[in-house]
């Protein structure tokens, strides 16, 4: 269908001019349901209806960890900075922000084993198994029983 528009001007001046659209009689079915289309699409050339976004995973908060699987996670992270060795995990703790981990780790390794410098060092770790802060609560020989 092709839309016919005649201007008559009166004056020559544009308010005055009178307009006529060939879109505005009535039409058949098929080019008013065109016509409909074409009045939503008007906007910057969008359907009025709302486009689906493709589904993409929603970004939701990582679950929490398990206990050990934190200070599996920990003791690993502070090997990597520390650059020692962990014994083993001497304490573990859930607090308001995460959980507080006490690892044993090997300072210096002597002959005989007995003679080793040990030290455990406090972590701080988040819900997610991220490492927060460290610090080293003490050193010991190996051997050397714990004393009050």
């Amino acid at each position: 269908m092709t839309t016919s528009r005649t201007r008559k001007a009166t004056s020559g001046n544009d308010d005055d001019a009178t307009m006529t659209d060939a879109a505005e009689k009535p039409a058949g079915k098929k080019t008013a349901k065109k016509a409909a289309k074409k009045t939503a699409g008007s906007a910057g050339g969008q359907t009025a209806a709302p486009r689906k976004r493709a589904s993409a995973p929603r970004a939701a908060a990582k679950p929490k960890m398990t206990a050990a699987r934190v200070a599996s996670e920990a003791a690993r992270q502070l090997m990597e900075l520390t650059g020692k060795q962990s014994e083993g995990v001497t304490s573990l703790e859930r607090t308001d922000e995460g959980w507080k981990i006490q690892v044993e780790v090997v300072e210096l390794r002597r002959i005989p084993e007995t003679t080793d410098v040990l030290a455990v060092y406090e972590l701080e770790v988040d819900d997610q198994g991220s490492l927060e802060g460290y610090h080293r609560v003490r050193r010991y020989t190996r051997g050397a029983a714990d004393g009050g």
